[in-house]
């Protein structure tokens, strides 16, 4: 026992219960403070604890962030998808509002005309390299297109189809040197022809020839398809904007400003069949 009461390990009991026994009194006189000991770990502990707590909430929103990155991207993505959708369905409610409106138009000019047959057509091409604007429509030999159909708008006469394919047309405009229209002039029933000018196609409009010297012919006279075995009679063309004498002298010439806005034309009607189609 006398070795014992003497031994290291007795010393060390009986310190650690002295230390304990302090802390003990300690917290009852403190109130319940902390004790020096726990003061002392601690003062060198929570500087570390807050660094941890740092790195851990760093990372932590590290992740977070990218978490939340991939979901934005996510909804970007469906965001952009339901804006294409819904421009597209806008072009097509425009479109079909603007061909409601053609068919309106046509159907008003050709509701007397029940020798008329048609369909639509779309310009799908234009040929950026030609000068007088022809274009291709996406319809063809299987929609009942044929060679010389005459094309037209609710406007007027815009050309006529010089090439037919299985499902789209190649058509030739009013605007053309090598297009000759055989018309009239409502107000004084003069005959005439109409044919492209390289030097009015730019402007629009086309040239009136063979008009006799002696005619009455004035600017603002509606300008009508006479008919035949290419085009029907009385499809408007246009309106006389200027009156002067040819290069020989002879006869009259007029410029005429198209109707058919046949250079940005977007919507076509082609003539199928008509009374006299195709007859010499």
């Amino acid at each position: 026992m006398k070795d014992f009461l003497s031994s290291l390990r007795f010393k060390i009991l009986v310190g650690l219960m002295i230390v304990l026994s302090g802390s003990i009194i300690a917290s009852v006189y403190t109130g319940g403070a902390a004790p020096l000991f726990t003061q002392v770990v601690s003062l060198v502990t929570t500087p570390i604890q807050r660094v941890s707590a740092n790195i851990s909430g760093n990372v932590t929103g590290f992740f977070d962030q990218f978490l939340r990155a991939g979901q934005v991207y996510q909804e970007n993505r469906l965001l952009r998808e339901e804006l294409a959708e819904l421009r597209e369905q806008l072009v097509d409610h425009q479109r079909a509002m603007h061909e409601n409106e053609q068919f309106r138009a046509i159907l008003g000019v050709m509701e007397d005309r029940q020798d008329l047959t048609f369909i639509t057509a779309d310009v799908i091409a234009r040929d950026p390299n030609d000068r007088f604007y022809s274009f291709t429509i996406d319809k063809g030999s299987r929609h009942g297109v044929d060679w010389l159909d005459p094309v037209i708008t609710a406007d007027g006469l815009v050309g006529y189809i010089t090439e037919v394919g299985f499902n789209q047309s190649r058509v030739a405009t009013i605007l053309d040197v090598s297009v000759a229209v055989s018309v009239y002039n409502s107000a004084t029933r003069e005959l005439g022809i109409v044919t492209g000018a390289i030097e009015l196609a730019g402007n629009g409009q086309s040239e009136l020839q063979f008009i006799p010297r002696e005619s009455e012919i004035s600017p603002g006279d509606l300008i009508l398809t006479s008919g035949g075995s290419l085009f029907p009679r009385d499809l408007m063309i246009g309106r006389v904007a200027s009156v002067g004498l040819s290069s020989h002298g002879t006869s009259l010439v007029a410029v005429i400003d198209l109707v058919a806005e046949v250079r940005s034309v977007q919507n076509v009607f082609v003539i199928t069949s008509f009374d006299g189609q195709g007859m010499n």
